[in-house]
């Protein structure tokens, strides 16, 4: 069967499904079917709807079929912050799962704004989203969603675990690695760069590292744990203060890349040596880690795939409301480069 040809559409009205169903010759019904893949529709005529809704440009209406549904082939992604190459990774993996399972994806930048969050949560509402992905503040924006019966997954770090599916990676054992590479190197004297406790991230790598500590039998100094801030500034002057001194340490582990970024501008500032003087392990593998001299260990994780786990772990919730939540936990590894060496007096 030809597909009948019609005069060209205006140009100030866009082709709809029932143009699409004139076209091909079937009926609005079996155009929704053939485009949607919900549905039967013979091989022949998918191909020829197809064909049809190619030729006069047709493209669905999203929002017409999300007040029809109650609910959008969208999901929303909140994350921390964009600038940061982590988030921005995560947000790609999580991008690229969506893709292929058919959803669009919205993305939402929350600055470690709690004010922001709910901000972006209350739109997402409104977008009628199918689920959310998010790196949490608070235990706050899970409570929300729920309320509006929309999945969320948490990632990167929990606030409502055992009522929120989560995808996280092994922070504990992550630090608790790095710490313990150094203290088999004969760092006795290593510092901790950290941003929060609170938060299960820090609060995981803070408990890796005094385990590490208390296993090579090094006593933990409270001195030597710095709550850095959240960004590379802060970083770097609470660096500066505690490297300039007479008692410094031998090694720092810095609990994320952007504190680490902010301790390496200092050691560079001070003009100490790595790892003559001293030695420095972070986690987060970030790319300028591998691209600086001398290069940086770090414990690696794969944030692209937490991102796309975490798209995965929504989906089964979407198509499984009910079933018990779950937290996946992803491995890392520890990457020794150039900057750990043992100390000078060794």
């Amino acid at each position: 069967m030809t597909i009948e040809r019609r005069p060209p559409l205006s140009r100030s009205r866009r082709p709809t499904i029932k143009d699409v169903a004139e076209a091909a010759g079937v009926s609005r019904s079996t155009v929704s079917r053939a485009l949607t893949g919900r549905g039967y529709a013979a091989s022949d005529v998918r191909e020829r709807v197809l064909r049809a809704a190619a030729e006069l440009g047709y493209v669905p209406d999203v929002m017409a079929r999300t007040l029809k549904q109650q609910v959008s082939r969208s999901v929303g992604v909140l994350v921390s912050d964009l600038r940061n190459p982590f988030y921005a990774e995560l947000a790609a993996g999580a991008s690229s799962e969506a893709r292929e399972r058919g959803y669009t994806m919205v993305l939402a930048d929350t600055s470690l704004s709690a004010e922001t969050e709910s901000e972006a949560a209350e739109a997402l509402v409104a977008l009628r989203v199918a689920g959310v992905i998010v790196t949490p503040n608070s235990s706050a924006v899970c409570t929300y969603l729920g309320s509006h019966g929309i999945p969320v997954v948490e990632v990167d770090r929990q606030f409502a675990a055992g009522s929120t599916d989560g995808v996280v990676v092994g922070n504990r054992v992550g630090a608790r690695t790095a710490t313990a590479h150094l203290v088999g190197l004969g760092h006795r004297r290593i510092a901790l760069f950290i941003d929060e406790t609170d938060w299960t991230t820090g609060y995981e790598r803070y408990q890796g590292y005094l385990e590490a500590l208390g296993a090579g039998g090094v006593k933990v100094d409270p001195d030597l744990v710095v709550s850095s801030g959240w960004d590379v500034t802060d970083s770097r002057r609470r660096a500066v203060d505690m490297l300039r001194g007479p008692n410094r340490p031998t090694a720092v582990f810095a609990a994320n890349n952007v504190l680490a970024e902010g301790v390496w501008r200092a050691i560079g500032e001070l003009g100490l040596r790595v790892p003559g003087e001293i030695s420095l392990v972070a986690f987060d593998d970030a790319p300028w880690m591998s691209m600086v001299s001398p290069t940086v260990s770090a414990v690696s994780q794969d944030t692209f795939s937490l991102g796309a786990t975490a798209v995965r772990r929504l989906d089964e919730r979407i198509e499984q409301p009910d079933t018990d939540s779950v937290t996946t936990v992803l491995n890392v590894r520890l990457v020794t480069r150039e900057s750990t060496a043992p100390p000078p007096s060794i």
